[in-house]
């Protein structure tokens, strides 16, 4: 283990869609706060990422609260405006950690969110996902392009050289998700995480800068061009969220 690496305990009890019509504040209540082009991170054919923020809590938090059946037993992510400004305040407040919201190009919609958490640099170059579709957008293969984004976004700008996922056995569609992408299995862990009261079994999932990441159908993703960030280097406990 490098040096610069202090292994934290993580915590994943805090992590763990309406058309963009009507007036000006309804679209905002589907879409949440700075959801035009201009802010956004990457871009693919049908999604594109976006930071998260403060605006964004009406928004996220009704489409966490329409998706529990589909996210329970595997993550849970914030329900209220207040749990929400927590979850976010540490999402942009700690350079160890990058959040991003998957949105839909079309609408500005947010179909879901991918957290890269415990980044660390130096030698170990890495990062610990937490990643979460809603209802209305399951199945239809938006977060596959949301993190083959997300892949592409920390091995460009935030220089990172490996993005590690664990799934618990039992979530088939995370775990169609990771594979899909180009993750390959790195072992099994008992007991790796507390969650929802228990210590929970996971799949360890890993990618680093030197595999192909598999490509996911239709046009190509395009990169949006930027300053490259520059995440800082103490680990933090993350989020280990789940599809």
């Amino acid at each position: 283990m490098p040096e610069q690496h202090r292994q934290a305990a993580p915590d994943p009890t805090a992590i763990p869609d309406l058309p963009a019509t009507g007036s000006e504040s309804e679209s905002e209540s589907a879409t949440g706060s700075g959801s035009g082009p201009e802010s956004w991170t990457a871009i693919g054919p049908r999604t594109a990422l976006r930071p998260v923020r403060p605006g964004d809590a009406a928004a996220f938090t009704a489409a966490a609260r329409a998706s529990t059946a589909l996210h329970h037993p595997w993550l849970f992510p914030p329900l209220t405006a207040a749990d929400f400004a927590e979850w976010a305040g540490r999402l942009t407040d700690d350079p160890a950690r990058a959040g991003f919201l998957l949105c839909e190009r079309d609408s500005g919609r947010i179909a879901g969110f991918v957290n890269i958490n415990n980044i660390v640099l130096g030698g170990f170059r890495c990062g610990a996902l937490g990643y979460g579709a809603f209802a209305h957008a399951a199945g239809r293969g938006l977060m596959g392009e949301g993190l083959r984004l997300v892949v592409a976004h920390a091995f460009g700008p935030l220089g990172l050289h490996r993005l590690e996922a664990n799934v618990q056995p039992g979530n088939t569609a995370s775990l169609r998700l990771v594979r899909g992408a180009g993750f390959r299995r790195e072992g099994f862990s008992p007991a790796f995480l507390r969650i929802d009261g228990r210590w929970r079994d996971h799949e360890r999932w890993a990618i680093t800068a030197d595999m192909p990441v598999l490509p996911a159908p239709g046009p190509p993703v395009l990169p949006v061009p930027g300053p490259a960030a520059t995440p800082a280097a103490p680990a933090a406990p993350g989020d280990f969220a789940e599809e």
